[in-house]
């Protein structure tokens, strides 16, 4: 397997944090507080997220961000990938 500089190129590895922290939380607020970033910062980062994918990612139901089929796939290969990273930078 090799890796395409590419494709990665045109993606912020924070917009993949921010994803799944949205993901887990459902809520743009809660996700900016966890990632100490503004609530505009966050919905910044869905919209460039929301392009990159072309998915609207996460509807808002009933004041929770309901995620989309696409999301859940994108989370279910996201995740482990990141905690992989997170693995290998805690114990380089």
């Amino acid at each position: 397997m090799s890796l395409n500089e590419d494709i990665l190129l045109g993606i912020d590895l924070n917009l993949l944090l921010t994803f799944l922290v949205v993901f887990r939380e459902r809520s743009v607020s809660e996700a900016a507080r966890h990632l100490r970033v503004t609530q505009p910062a966050v919905s910044g980062s869905l919209v460039r997220l929301r392009q990159c994918f072309d998915d609207p990612l996460f509807l808002r139901r009933n004041r929770k961000m309901q995620p989309t089929p696409k999301a859940e796939e994108i989370a279910e290969a996201l995740l482990p990938a990141m905690l992989q990273i997170e693995s290998v930078i805690r114990h380089p």
